[in-house]
């Protein structure tokens, strides 16, 4: 039985060409471009030396990492508990409490983190308020150095990407069948039973596809290093951005791209760990025993 060849032009071919066509020109092509300046040198030549400068930078990778994952806590903790409670709220509350949380998206990147520095800066809101208290307590005040530290480069992402780990919690516990947790209750579980089996665990991937949406711009961040940091802590974002944006004499695309190579790495494993997990939970909650 002959099969009959399917038109190239056919409805499927023609809504699927633009995606890839889109793949192939800003994926596939710019991390071909990164591989190859990683693995030559200024005259096109084949070259390991680039990768050499992954261990000059080692230490600032692994702050980066750190930060990145100290972030990712918090980050947790915080949205967590939010969107269970918006879960909870009336149907009719919950748009409008999702737009609270998205309101400050609205505003530039950069103008969110510029305030972040009015605020923490030496003569900011929070240390002229702290000093008018302490003066009006005839109490002497120095001021908080919160500024130009490893914590106000942890708030300043807490701060912007907090709405990233909110919204895939939120939306998975709303999807939650209520029945089950109905059923579970009717058969006598306390409310800390039903959360720890029944909410947790088919809460997990809203949990690892938030975690992944905060690490990885956390772990890559530059610029909020660069402003709230004050130049005095490198993330290796910063690195990067100075070998592909820095002065004239410390421009080395080569280098630059060595560097964004381990870290494409480090961000593929990373959610390659976090879907590995993400399977386990389905398992788990598809054999879930209330």
């Amino acid at each position: 039985m002959m099969k009959t060849k399917k038109p190239f032009f056919s409805a499927k071919n023609l809504t699927v060409t633009p995606y890839a066509v889109w793949m192939v020109l800003f994926v596939l092509i710019p991390i071909g471009l990164v591989v190859y300046f990683a693995f030559t040198d200024a005259n096109g030549t084949f070259t390991l030396e680039n990768l050499s400068y992954i261990k000059r930078y080692a230490e600032t990778f692994w702050l980066s990492v750190e930060l990145a994952l100290i972030s990712t806590v918090i980050c947790l903790l915080l949205a967590y508990p939010m969107a269970f409670i918006i879960a909870k709220m009336p149907t009719e509350r919950q748009g409008s409490a999702i737009l609270l949380i998205m309101l400050p998206m609205w505003m530039n990147f950069l103008i969110r983190t510029y305030a972040w520095m009015t605020i923490l800066e030496n003569n900011g809101i929070i240390n002229r308020f702290v000093g008018m208290i302490a003066q009006w307590l005839q109490i002497e005040f120095e001021g908080f150095s919160m500024i130009n530290t490893n914590g106000a480069i942890v708030l300043g992402m807490v701060y912007n990407y907090l709405p990233y780990m909110i919204l895939p919690i939120y939306t998975v516990l709303t999807k939650i069948d209520n029945s089950l947790i109905e059923a579970a209750r009717d058969l006598g579980s306390s409310s800390v039973h039903v959360f720890r089996r029944i909410i947790a665990p088919l809460s997990v991937p809203g949990v690892i596809s938030g975690i992944t949406m905060v690490f990885v711009p956390a772990v890559s961040t530059f610029i909020i290093s660069y402003l709230l940091g004050g130049g005095k802590t490198y993330l290796i974002g910063n690195i990067i951005e100075n070998y592909f944006l820095g002065s004239s004499g410390a421009i080395n695309y080569n280098v630059g791209a060595a560097l964004s190579l381990l870290l494409m790495i480090l961000i593929v494993v990373s959610m390659g760990i976090m879907n590995h997990f993400d399977k386990d939970s389905e398992s788990v909650g598809g054999g879930m025993i209330v």
